[in-house]
């Protein structure tokens, strides 16, 4: 499988903490709309504010979905990346569902194009197609599960007592951790996300010599070397939930430091550093931040609800094919 290239965009994410006058009239902008703002936990702070405030909700992939699905409002808003639109789209298909960043995208989407997934798919036909969340409607239509990063090792670890044999897509960290704790045979597609591939094992262990106090929270799409360090390891939701249960004051945290927010918001008490990603060069890719989600601008939502710009269209027979798999996955979720 050749490597797919892409362009990683340079955004400086500019927020602006926003005053109770300002909330207020943003939250009834959106009443007014019959709209409900959605916002993924890597989004700025000023908007995850909006988004609990008004009634909406911040929240992993997982949830995003279920809240845009379960909700009454016509209109979803969905700050995040495109991904997270387009599965919110597929659930609901009656509702109009809008984008806050039109470019807003993930490394993982671009990084396994449709048509080349689908000769990767055809490589392999007796296996079980198994793809995370961060893909496009189009690759979701291909598979026979879609799944997140707080539901892969109890999914996989089911369809493995099952007798079935996985083929996996797109994130290789992700697959191969999914592998090793389940024993499964898995073959997967060579992706990664270029925030969590850029955490440095040597960094972090550099930084636990200077606060040897600190537990170490990792999400699953991090390299082996740092994922083998952890004291935890689970979805962006699970992070929270494993700050705010375990014993230590102090935690070195390698995901997205949107997360930051939510994580100082609900656990006030404890301090949280930042993973390191630069290397000896002081160079990185993403600094421990998606450009994709710091396109998301709180100043995008009257646009968005005045003019309907970025609005999300997909074709009906892939919304159909989408959607089985999308299903299972929430249903599955729901057992847990």
């Amino acid at each position: 499988m050749s490597t797919i290239n892409f362009v990683v965009p340079r955004v400086v994410e500019t927020t602006k903490p926003l005053d109770q006058n300002h909330l207020q009239h943003l939250s009834n902008h959106l009443k007014a709309h019959n709209a409900v703002l959605i916002a993924h936990y890597y989004t700025s702070a000023d908007i995850q504010a909006l988004a609990e405030y008004s009634g909406g909700c911040v929240a992993d992939s997982l949830e995003m979905a279920r809240f845009g699905a379960e909700h009454s409002a016509a209109k979803v808003i969905v700050a995040g990346v495109r991904f997270m639109a387009e599965t919110a789209k597929i659930l609901t298909p009656n509702k109009e569902v809008f984008l806050l960043a039109e470019e807003a995208t993930c490394s993982l989407d671009l990084g396994c194009p449709p048509e080349d997934f689908a000769k990767f798919r055809a490589e392999y036909p007796d296996r079980t197609v198994v793809v995370y969340a961060n893909t496009s409607a189009a690759v979701k239509a291909q598979s026979d599960w879609v799944v997140t990063s707080r539901i892969a090792v109890p999914l996989i670890e089911h369809l493995d007592l099952q007798g079935e044999k996985i083929l996996w897509a797109p994130d290789r960290y992700l697959g191969h951790y999914v592998q090793q704790q389940t024993g499964a045979d898995v073959i997967a597609w060579q992706g990664s996300c270029i925030v969590h591939e850029e955490f440095k094992a040597q960094g972090i262990r550099d930084l636990q010599v200077l606060f040897p106090e600190a537990g170490l929270l990792v999400h699953p799409e991090s390299p082996e070397e740092v994922i083998a360090q952890a004291d935890f390891v689970g979805s962006t939701s699970q992070i929270i939930e494993a700050a705010a249960r375990l014993p230590h004051r102090m935690f070195i945290v390698a995901t997205d430091r949107g997360i930051f927010y939510q994580m100082r918001k609900r656990i006030p008490h404890k301090e949280f550093i930042e993973a390191p990603t630069a290397g000896v060069g002081a160079t990185c890719r993403s600094c421990a931040h998606c450009p994709w989600m710091a396109m998301n601008n709180i100043d995008q939502i009257e646009k968005v609800l005045n003019q309907g710009m970025n609005e999300i269209h997909i074709d009906e027979d892939i919304i159909q094919q989408a959607r089985i798999p999308l299903d299972r996955m929430l249903a599955f979720g729901r057992t847990l």
